[in-house]
């Protein structure tokens, strides 16, 4: 496999800062990690994010013992890319796997060339060192279950796992792998035993098909919600009380292993969902967009000793977790890598010296697989307060719903006044406008997509 070329270890002060943080004993001891990501979940619907119904115990137990931002954002707001990000660390317009499917519109679902413009955006793994693959450098074992896009789990790096992948039955986003949680949690737990009489550190991708639909809950758990709301959305939040269970099945079997001591453990959601009330559907505004409901997720680390629980005010972004992971493991960070190493920032409870997030939206279906800005809906940036989001015209196919793209000009938010998007203050700022406008283009220059800058205004660009 081709691999991007030159890496250097990270030992400048940053990581030495978190080495010095950590007791003597831990210092020597690799440090094991586990990802949990939550699949199609609203940032607000947790009980320590303050939902008034769902029942959350085991994630509200978690975030009592982690830090937590509660301001965190994934940069796409489409599971596909999103996953892809977690993986390699880079943003979708980077790795090149911006949607979830090549488009229907211009070759067959079946046919030889839809078949292989599949594999080639699995191919476009090849061109990363992947979190398992770097982590497999150090003598870990890795595990995945749930969702996964990018072939098997081997093509992906990892040691151990369920998924057989593309082009298997069934592979096109994770087939055997996910059934953990809704099934059984016995492949985790065979893994984490495998771990132990190994004496060898590990690493776990936990990506449950939850609470993502089919909305189907044990009734035990749909009970509880269907008195006081609609079917549609006591069977959502259903989904995410049974999510929470699955999670505290894993952190406990973390605990009952020895694990807990020496395991980071992170979270964060894939992309976001606003259950539609009248139908299983999501509603305007989430999965899918770059609005709050389709970016914003709570992201927590813990690592027992060394990251101090708490809340942390800053902003947060996925792109963050890969170098993260990778420093409390002592791992080589790939240079190139767009994300903060936050472990310095975790363990001395320093602000994170970063004003501005950055993030993008793609269409669902992939229009030219070579090409990421055939496909590119919008660009925006997130600094203190303000949310810029620009809006370009390219090609959607289906869920023209999902994008219906009426506002062309510059939307501009005050997310702390103003959480639910509801006004648009572009007009009244354009200093504010202008200035994350240009921060976006220096960011990730566009060179055929056309958007809109100024208020008011035509066709910038």
């Amino acid at each position: 496999m081709f691999r991007l070329q030159t890496r250097f270890l990270i030992v400048l002060a940053a990581l030495a800062g978190f080495c010095l943080a950590c007791p003597p004993s831990r210092a020597a001891d690799p440090v094991n990690v586990v990802m949990i990501i939550s699949d199609d979940q609203a940032w607000t619907d947790y009980g320590f994010m303050g939902h008034p119904d769902i029942k959350t115990p085991n994630l509200d137990q978690l975030a009592s013992e982690s830090a937590v931002f509660r301001r965190g954002y994934v940069p796409t707001a489409l599971c596909r890319p999103s996953l892809v990000t977690l993986l390699t660390g880079h943003y979708a317009s980077t790795h090149g796997v911006t949607g979830n499917d090549p488009s229907p519109k211009y070759a067959e679902r079946g046919s030889e060339l839809y078949n292989q413009r599949c594999a080639q955006l699995i191919s476009y793994l090849d061109r990363f060192d992947t979190v398992p693959e770097i982590l497999g450098q150090r003598g870990y074992l890795s595990h995945q279950s749930g969702k996964l896009w990018e072939g098997s789990y081997q093509n992906c790096g990892f040691t151990h796992g369920m998924t057989r992948g593309f082009p298997k039955p069934g592979g096109r986003h994770g087939d055997d792998g996910l059934k953990i949680g809704r099934e059984s949690m016995q492949p985790v737990e065979e893994f984490l035993d495998l771990a132990h009489e190994s004496k060898k550190p590990f690493f776990v991708w936990y990506a449950p098909f939850l609470p993502h639909s089919p909305h189907n809950p044990p009734q035990r758990l749909l009970d509880k919600y269907t008195d006081k709301h609609p079917i549609t959305v006591a069977r959502y939040y259903a989904m995410c009380e049974w999510f929470d269970e699955t999670c505290g099945e894993l952190l406990g079997m973390i605990d009952d292993k020895g694990f807990r001591d020496n395991t980071l453990v992170v979270y964060v959601t894939d992309n976001g969902w606003i259950q539609d009330p009248e139908s299983p559907k999501y509603a305007p505004r989430s999965k899918q967009t770059p609005y709050e409901g389709g970016i914003r997720t709570p992201i927590m680390y813990r690592l027992p000793g060394v990251i101090p629980a708490g809340e942390r005010p800053e902003l947060t972004s996925s792109i963050d977790i890969v170098p993260t992971m990778l420093a409390a493991t002592g791992s080589e960070i790939p240079k190139d890598l767009p994300g903060l190493n936050l472990m310095p920032n975790l363990t001395s409870g320093e602000k994170i010296s970063r004003d501005t997030i950055y993030g993008e939206g793609f269409a669902h279906d992939i229009a030219d697989i070579e090409d990421p800005e055939a496909s590119l809906l919008y660009r925006w940036a997130i600094s203190g307060p303000w949310k810029l989001l620009l809006t370009y015209d390219g090609e959607v196919n289906r869920y023209k719903s999902t994008h219906p793209r009426d506002e062309k000009g510059p939307q501009l938010f005050n997310l702390i006044d103003d959480p639910s998007e509801e006004t648009n203050l572009a007009k009244e700022n354009p200093d504010v406008v202008a200035r994350l406008a240009k921060q976006i283009e220096e960011w990730y220059p566009v060179e055929k997509r056309k958007t809109i800058v100024t208020p008011g205004a035509s066709t910038d660009r």
